[in-house]
Protein backbone atom coordinates (compact mmCIF):
# COMPACT_ATOMS: atom_id res chain seq x y z
CA UNK A 1 0.00 0.00 0.00
CA UNK A 2 1.41 3.23 -1.25
CA UNK A 3 0.20 6.74 0.32
CA UNK A 4 0.15 9.72 -2.26
CA UNK A 5 -0.71 13.06 -1.65
CA UNK A 6 -2.51 14.51 -4.37
CA UNK A 7 -1.52 18.20 -4.85
CA UNK A 8 -4.34 21.09 -6.81
CA UNK A 9 -3.01 22.04 -10.15
CA UNK A 10 -3.80 25.63 -10.83
CA UNK A 11 -6.67 24.93 -13.56
CA UNK A 12 -8.26 22.15 -11.02
CA UNK A 13 -9.37 24.76 -8.54
CA UNK A 14 -13.07 25.74 -8.48
CA UNK A 15 -13.18 28.90 -6.66
CA UNK A 16 -16.29 29.57 -4.50
CA UNK A 17 -17.61 32.60 -4.13
CA UNK A 18 -19.01 33.94 -0.31
CA UNK A 19 -20.75 37.39 1.11
CA UNK A 20 -19.57 38.64 4.26
CA UNK A 21 -22.05 41.01 6.17
CA UNK A 22 -19.87 43.65 8.00
CA UNK A 23 -21.99 45.44 10.44
CA UNK A 24 -21.00 45.78 13.45
CA UNK A 25 -17.96 43.65 12.81
CA UNK A 26 -14.32 44.26 14.29
CA UNK A 27 -12.00 44.92 11.95
CA UNK A 28 -8.68 42.97 12.79
CA UNK A 29 -11.07 39.96 13.31
CA UNK A 30 -13.07 40.29 10.66
CA UNK A 31 -9.59 40.65 8.21
CA UNK A 32 -8.31 37.52 9.70
CA UNK A 33 -10.81 35.64 8.52
CA UNK A 34 -11.56 36.88 5.07
CA UNK A 35 -7.16 36.64 4.91
CA UNK A 36 -8.16 32.73 5.24
CA UNK A 37 -11.14 32.48 3.15
CA UNK A 38 -9.04 34.06 0.34
CA UNK A 39 -6.01 32.31 0.26
CA UNK A 40 -7.97 28.98 0.96
CA UNK A 41 -6.61 27.48 4.22
CA UNK A 42 -10.07 26.63 5.38
CA UNK A 43 -10.10 23.77 2.13
CA UNK A 44 -8.74 20.57 3.06
CA UNK A 45 -7.15 20.98 -0.33
CA UNK A 46 -4.79 24.16 0.46
CA UNK A 47 -1.31 23.93 -0.95
CA UNK A 48 0.95 27.32 -0.39
CA UNK A 49 2.11 27.93 -3.94
CA UNK A 50 -1.27 27.69 -5.77
CA UNK A 51 -4.50 30.29 -5.26
CA UNK A 52 -6.81 27.36 -3.76
CA UNK A 53 -8.90 30.21 -2.15
CA UNK A 54 -11.87 31.64 -2.59
CA UNK A 55 -14.10 35.17 -3.69
CA UNK A 56 -15.22 37.26 -0.76
CA UNK A 57 -17.84 39.97 -0.94
CA UNK A 58 -18.01 42.33 1.77
CA UNK A 59 -21.13 44.43 2.58
CA UNK A 60 -21.59 47.58 4.80
CA UNK A 61 -17.67 48.06 4.87
CA UNK A 62 -19.04 51.41 6.75
CA UNK A 63 -20.24 49.86 9.81
CA UNK A 64 -16.80 48.39 10.82
CA UNK A 65 -15.69 48.70 14.42
CA UNK A 66 -12.46 48.47 15.89
CA UNK A 67 -12.27 48.19 19.86
CA UNK A 68 -10.57 50.04 22.81
CA UNK A 69 -8.39 53.01 21.45
CA UNK A 70 -7.81 52.54 17.96
CA UNK A 71 -10.16 54.75 16.58
CA UNK A 72 -8.44 57.54 18.24
CA UNK A 73 -4.90 55.86 17.62
CA UNK A 74 -4.78 54.61 14.26
CA UNK A 75 -3.47 57.01 11.42
CA UNK A 76 -2.94 55.38 7.94
CA UNK A 77 -0.22 56.81 5.68
CA UNK A 78 0.02 57.37 1.89
CA UNK A 79 2.00 58.97 -0.34
CA UNK A 80 2.05 59.89 -4.24
CA UNK A 81 5.59 59.84 -4.72
CA UNK A 82 4.99 63.87 -5.19
CA UNK A 83 7.28 66.29 -3.04
CA UNK A 84 5.15 67.19 -0.30
CA UNK A 85 2.44 64.49 -1.30
CA UNK A 86 2.69 62.88 2.00
CA UNK A 87 -0.87 62.65 3.77
CA UNK A 88 -1.69 61.45 6.84
CA UNK A 89 -5.28 60.27 7.77
CA UNK A 90 -6.63 59.43 11.23
CA UNK A 91 -9.27 56.26 11.51
CA UNK A 92 -12.38 58.50 11.89
CA UNK A 93 -11.31 60.98 8.30
CA UNK A 94 -10.32 57.54 6.32
CA UNK A 95 -14.46 55.81 7.43
CA UNK A 96 -15.75 58.98 6.52
CA UNK A 97 -13.84 59.26 3.05
CA UNK A 98 -13.00 55.58 2.02
CA UNK A 99 -14.56 52.95 4.53
CA UNK A 100 -13.76 50.10 2.07
CA UNK A 101 -9.75 51.20 2.12
CA UNK A 102 -9.53 50.21 5.99
CA UNK A 103 -10.50 46.72 5.12
CA UNK A 104 -8.66 46.31 2.10
CA UNK A 105 -5.27 47.40 3.60
CA UNK A 106 -6.07 45.58 7.06
CA UNK A 107 -6.62 42.02 5.02
CA UNK A 108 -3.86 43.32 2.24
CA UNK A 109 -0.58 43.34 5.45
CA UNK A 110 -2.27 40.09 6.29
CA UNK A 111 -1.68 38.19 2.94
CA UNK A 112 1.84 37.05 1.69
CA UNK A 113 3.59 39.76 0.70
CA UNK A 114 4.38 38.23 -3.06
CA UNK A 115 3.27 38.30 -6.74
CA UNK A 116 0.57 35.60 -5.36
CA UNK A 117 -0.51 37.52 -2.84
CA UNK A 118 -1.21 40.83 -4.90
CA UNK A 119 -3.02 38.63 -7.07
CA UNK A 120 -5.42 36.92 -4.08
CA UNK A 121 -5.92 40.82 -3.13
CA UNK A 122 -8.01 40.78 -6.46
CA UNK A 123 -10.50 38.26 -4.88
CA UNK A 124 -11.78 40.78 -2.33
CA UNK A 125 -14.93 42.95 -3.48
CA UNK A 126 -15.43 45.42 -0.99
CA UNK A 127 -18.54 47.33 -0.84
CA UNK A 128 -20.49 50.21 1.60
CA UNK A 129 -24.13 49.54 0.83
CA UNK A 130 -26.00 45.94 1.18
CA UNK A 131 -25.90 45.73 -3.12
CA UNK A 132 -23.54 44.34 -5.29
CA UNK A 133 -23.20 43.45 -8.90
CA UNK A 134 -22.25 39.44 -8.22
CA UNK A 135 -25.55 37.95 -7.89
CA UNK A 136 -24.49 36.23 -11.27
CA UNK A 137 -22.24 34.33 -9.12
CA UNK A 138 -24.61 32.78 -6.68
CA UNK A 139 -22.17 33.53 -3.25
CA UNK A 140 -23.27 31.72 -0.29
CA UNK A 141 -23.48 33.83 2.74
CA UNK A 142 -20.46 33.43 5.46
CA UNK A 143 -21.67 33.19 8.70
CA UNK A 144 -18.84 34.84 11.32
CA UNK A 145 -19.39 35.27 15.19
CA UNK A 146 -20.22 38.41 16.45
Amino acid sequence: MSATTTMPKPGEIKADWHVIDATDQVLGRLAARISIVLQGKHKPTYTPHVDTGDFVIVLNSDKIRVTGKKADVLEYDTYSRYPGGRHIYSYERMKQLHPEKLLELAVRRMLPKSKMGRNILGHLKIYRGTEHPHSAQQPKELKLAR
